[in-house]
């Protein structure tokens, strides 16, 4: 199942920061990575479970490790030395991908959702809360990876734990809209957010009951994290927004007051 637009009749704002977000990735990718080719600044701006538990740098050699859950093996690159403090690995790994797929499967994801959320929200708050979702969701694979002791030493990379935080919101803010999904491989079918989205988040659960945190070498509890972070935060969101409406202020981009 594969979105490929949604309503967006009532935004009524330029999603500046969605697009300025698009525009970081791609400029990463293509910049800072050779598009995709070069292996080590993942290896190095990655953010690595130990080191976020330990707060410290860890060089180490590649590795093939087991997965004790489907019994296939993975490759764990080697760590090289991270040229930022720690702690900001958080946001450099955020802005990183591991293939051409990967990035354009995110923007794509961004693409669709991001423009809403930031609308509703407004820019700033927008990206204070893109930024704090690749936060959650990043924590979230860490715990996962201290409960199961797997992936500890596997850089974690890429933009879709914030993005699964922003689909985690819209689901909240905008649960009837109309998603556009691919059937049979080419016809766009129209269906409500809250379908496309649950079926997506239960696509997750399945899968990381599946392969497990690290079995497959995607970040399924970052997903998990993230999403349930962004539905979260909507819900405080849109609880704060009800109450400000009830009292007088500004809605998009209509002005209002209290009336006594």
């Amino acid at each position: 199942m594969i979105p490929v637009g949604d309503d967006n009749s009532r935004n009524r704002r330029t999603p500046v920061v969605t697009r300025l977000l698009l525009a970081l990735n791609i400029a990463a990718f293509i910049l800072l990575q050779q598009c995709g080719t070069d292996p080590n600044i993942p290896r190095s701006l990655g953010a690595v479970p130990q080191e976020l538990i330990q707060g410290r740098d860890i060089r180490t050699a590649d590795q093939v490790i087991r997965s004790p859950t489907t019994g296939r093996s993975y490759r764990v690159p080697g760590l090289l030395e991270t040229p930022v403090w720690i702690y900001l690995t958080v946001l450099t790994a955020m802005f990183l991908h591991g293939s051409t797929g990967h990035i354009l499967g995110n923007l794509l994801y961004l693409g669709i959702f991001g423009d809403n959320v930031e609308n509703r929200m407004g820019p700033m708050r927008f990206l204070l809360f893109y930024l704090i979702m690749g936060a959650a969701a990043t924590a979230a694979q860490v715990l996962a990876s201290m409960v199961t002791g797997q992936g500890l030493l596997t850089p974690m990379i890429g933009a879709s734990g914030a993005i699964s935080g922003v689909m985690g919101a819209y689901l909240v803010l905008f649960p009837r809209n109309r998603v556009y999904i691919l059937t049979f491989g080419f016809y766009p079918m129209p269906v409500s957010a809250w379908f496309a989205l649950g079926i997506w988040f239960l696509m997750q659960l399945v899968s990381a009951s599946a392969a497990g945190p690290a079995g497959s070498g995607v970040a399924y509890a970052a997903h998990i994290g993230g999403f349930a972070a962004g539905w979260l935060w909507a819900r405080i969101f849109e609880a704060g927004d009800s109450r400000r409406r009830g009292r007088g202020g500004r809605d998009g981009d209509i002005t209002w007051r209290i009336v006594d």
